[in-house]
């Protein structure tokens, strides 16, 4: 005689989207998610979410305390898991109309609606830099490929993304690193990242309160072009 198990519906629920979402975490190492990158420090909003909460995505304390994540999360999982894959390809260094206004934060709506919950303006987590006038970005290159540049941006003073989503006029070039050759930057023992972080040291005078650091990264490889929203407060 044989017996079978059968759970309570919602715990069985609650087992179904954990099997699920660890299933989506293997498909995206296995499929070579480590050849990408993100800025971690400060975090960008997915790679923010996901270390916060990868590991309890489903904890509805979320809702309370940290609502944007918890508004990105309910939106579509991926763009947590996928926290390095937020890219264009074939650019051009046409920059503005492959990333229309409104659009910044989600790369134009990369691969589809996947990122677009990282558009939506409100309280974001956001990194406190202290002293605006210098400050240093770490962008992660987990497969070493380099970089034609790293360019890192700062919204202008008055910008208020709690309300706003940024558009390129709003937008203060920072720094322009020009090519950095594959392989350069800090190797780190962090398995999950994998690869080198590269720190692009930084000022931006004058910025007081919130704000959005906008980082945008073509790879040394390939026209494949990143674009990071990480939110901060000056001062």
């Amino acid at each position: 005689m044989s017996l079978s198990l059968r759970l309570p519906r919602p715990v069985a629920r609650v087992a179904t989207v954990a099997t699920a979402a660890a299933a989506l975490l293997a498909t995206t190492l296995a499929s070579g998610a480590f050849a990408h990158g993100s800025t971690i420090d400060p975090a960008s909003r997915n790679y923010g979410c996901w270390k916060r909460w990868g590991s309890d995505f489903q904890n509805p304390t979320m809702a309370q305390t940290d609502p944007m994540c918890w508004q990105a999360w309910q939106a579509n999982t991926s763009a947590m898991w996928n926290w390095n894959g937020l890219y264009r390809e074939n650019v051009q260094n046409n920059h503005q109309a492959a990333v229309p206004n409104g659009s910044l934060c989600s790369a134009g709506n990369t691969n589809g609606t996947t990122y677009s919950a990282l558009d939506t303006p409100g309280n974001w987590v956001a990194t406190n830099i202290p002293n605006s006038s210098n400050f240093t970005v770490v962008a992660h290159d987990q497969a070493r490929h380099g970089a034609k540049y790293f360019r890192v941006y700062v919204t202008r003073q008055g910008f208020n993304p709690l309300t706003q989503r940024p558009s390129w006029s709003d937008l203060t070039l920072l720094k322009d690193t020009g090519p950095i050759a594959p392989g350069v930057g800090e190797t780190t023992n962090d398995p999950v990242l994998g690869g080198v972080s590269v720190k692009i040291p930084v000022s931006a005078p004058g910025r007081t309160g919130r704000h959005i650091v906008y980082t945008v990264w073509e790879a040394g490889h390939a026209d494949q072009v990143y674009y990071w929203c990480a939110d901060v407060n000056f001062g």
